[in-house]
């Protein structure tokens, strides 16, 4: 059982949330090692997202800045699926970190 580790932070969240859990273990875990392993994220990356917050679900999300790791743009909006913001509403930008060495 391998175990991955990806960090996530929310726009406007004073604490980021780091999954070091194994990937079956967990939704969001599954979705982040799903969504790196679809589009060959096995490097270290960070994406910015623009999205649209509603109903507890992010949509319409575009990338702002990507980096240079190949895949990891389409992997982040993977990702934003899964991502739980609450009762947040409206444009927020969300950061998303991948760090499959830990």
């Amino acid at each position: 059982m391998s175990t991955m580790r990806f960090g996530v932070l929310l726009a406007g969240v004073a604490v980021a949330a780091v999954l070091a859990i194994p990937a079956e273990a967990g939704s969001l875990a599954d979705q982040f090692a799903s969504c790196a392993q679809k589009y060959s994220v096995n490097k270290a990356a960070s994406v910015m997202l623009e999205c649209t917050a509603a109903d507890g679900k992010l949509s319409d999300c575009k990338v702002i800045d990507a980096g240079a790791v190949s895949g990891a743009d389409k992997a982040a909006i993977c990702v934003a699926d899964a991502l739980p913001v609450g009762s947040r509403t409206g444009a927020i930008k969300v950061p998303i970190k991948f760090d499959p060495s830990k």
